[in-house]
């Protein structure tokens, strides 16, 4: 009996260096069969040197990488069966859409009626079945989005590797092809693997996401996971967003307690998941916009719970945007303070207005400083 591998793929202690620099340092993750899986990080991480060396195109300075079981190492890019997906998609412009999709069928060697079949069955699965005739300059920035895919699934990978290839797009055609993409994966069954410096991307269609920093994987999980339970403190700055203040711990009980800010703000917080803090430690806080509370100074219907913390501050101004509106306001100490509002239109907030900042110590996340994040 044949054993189907638990994962489409598993990298081992990976590891590249060029010369004294490590791009990449002992990375292990296992991917299971038919996931949307990120790589999350800052321009220069790591994480498209990682991606090349699982396509085939640089080879390992350590470790193992195992497709559907199988160790890959020394096994050539043609060899692999991942494809990859860039930026700039290369679709060749002198074919047309038809002739696109059927190039690497071609160079397999399948026959002209195997290739018509196939060729109809992926574009109908891309919802774009009669657009086979099509010269390449005659479609939408999403239709050759989805045409490079196409041309990548019609082979039968895998592994798709996705290069950060929303990012020639527009900013509407991006936030539109964000779900499209998640909708493709669930439609082929495919694991695909998505590089990305834009969160949001990353957050909206991945089952899981890696955060990579400096090489190394800081941690792994859901996106609900990640937003609500990182592990250290980059990955509370990177993912999201966060009001950050730093400062000395006053008073812990290990899981939670009192900070004096730089501000000189008295602060009640509780440790993150896993974290002990001690009294005398440097610690980061971080606390989401969205768990901010603006209350008008004075507002005798204002329910403050004892334990809250809070801070007095002057409206600086108001960022609207819909559902997502903002107010900024700017704290005794100087600092300015993002917190989320509804703004209506009428008796909304105003720039100069006086207001309390209320939220719970359960929102404040708090991290042992580590190092610059």
């Amino acid at each position: 009996m044949t054993i189907t591998p638990a994962y489409d793929l598993e990298c081992i202690d990976i590891a590249k260096s060029f010369g004294d620099f490590r791009a990449v340092k002992d990375v292990s993750f296992t991917i299971p069969s038919g996931s949307f899986f990120s790589i999350l990080g800052p321009s220069g991480c790591g994480k498209t040197t990682l991606m090349r060396m699982i396509a085939g195109f640089e080879t390992p300075s350590g470790g193992d990488i195992k497709i559907k079981g199988a160790s890959v190492l020394g096994t050539p890019p043609n060899k692999r069966n991942v494809k990859m997906v860039f930026q700039h998609l290369a679709l060749f412009p002198m074919m047309n859409v038809y002739e696109n999709i059927a190039y690497g069928l071609r160079c397999k060697g399948v026959s002209n009626d195997e290739i018509k079949l196939k060729v109809q069955d992926v574009l109908e699965r891309i919802a774009l079945p009669d657009v086979g005739h099509r010269e390449i300059h005659q479609l939408s920035g999403g239709q050759k989005q989805r045409i490079a895919i196409a041309r990548c699934m019609v082979l039968d990978p895998d592994v798709l590797l996705l290069d950060e290839p929303l990012g020639a797009l527009d900013l509407k055609l991006r936030e539109a092809m964000k779900i499209e993409l998640k909708l493709l994966q669930h439609q082929f069954n495919t694991t695909f693997i998505y590089i990305t410096h834009d969160q949001s991307e990353a957050l909206v269609m991945s089952d899981h996401v890696a955060i990579m920093n400096e090489g190394r994987f800081e941690q792994i999980g859901t996106p609900q996971e990640l937003y609500h339970r990182p592990n250290t403190s980059f990955v509370a700055s990177f993912v999201g967003d966060s009001n950050r203040w730093s400062g000395k711990v006053a008073d812990s009980d290990g899981t939670g307690g009192k900070v004096r800010t730089e501000q000189g703000l008295d602060m009640a917080f509780s440790a993150a998941a896993g974290q002990t803090i001690s009294t005398g430690s440097e610690v980061d806080i971080f606390v989401r916009p969205e768990f901010i509370r603006t209350i008008r100074e004075n507002d005798p219907a204002a329910a403050i719970s004892d334990g809250d913390n809070r801070m007095s501050g002057i409206v600086d101004s108001l960022l609207f945007n819909g559902a997502n509106s903002r107010v900024l306001v700017r704290g005794w100490s100087g600092e300015l303070i993002e917190a989320d509002v509804i703004l209506t239109g009428t008796d909304d907030l105003a720039p100069g207005e006086k207001v309390d900042l209320v939220w719970s110590p359960a929102q404040a996340m708090c991290f042992e400083k580590t190092g610059a994040a």
